[in-house]
């Protein structure tokens, strides 16, 4: 077991930043941080799910900033939301039981100290194959609808 995590943790150190930064989709739209939240989460609802949680990263990165000697703000403001479908889970599951460490889905919304008026809206992209095309609709049917 040891060896095994040890092999992934060097896959996923060899992979670093670039392959991480094409794994997140990220949409940018002209408006405010609180409209943008807004739609993303009444796009979520409408897909008849529920939001199990909103974390709120960038004030958490704030708060935490002197504790660990932080010098930059990363984020104005920063929220995450976390939620799952049982119909979308349950076809990536039954694909491969190994799925489960993909819910729940979580959707981002941002924006950056150095560009004003923009808010950004982000997931982690699924992976290619078949079993995912569920999720990846879902995901990507919601963000066209917050940023429309």
């Amino acid at each position: 077991m040891r060896l095994i995590l040890a092999m992934v943790s060097t896959l996923l150190v060899l992979a670093g930043p670039a392959r991480a930064a094409e794994e997140v989709v990220v949409a940018t739209v002209s408006g405010g941080f609180d409209a943008v939240k807004d739609n993303v989460g009444s796009a979520i609802e409408g897909k008849g799910l529920v939001i199990s949680s909103v974390s709120k990263v960038a004030e958490m990165l704030d708060r935490t900033a002197a504790d660990v000697g932080a010098k930059r703000k990363v984020y104005t403001q920063g929220e995450v939301f976390e939620f799952c479908s049982a119909s979308v889970s349950r076809q990536i599951m039954e694909a491969d039981p190994r799925h489960l460490a993909f819910c729940p889905f979580t959707i981002a919304v941002y924006t950056l100290p150095d560009q004003a008026g923009k808010v950004f809206v982000a997931y982690r992209a699924p992976p290619a194959g078949k079993a995912f095309d569920p999720m990846r609709s879902l995901l990507q049917g919601i963000v066209a609808e917050a940023i429309r």
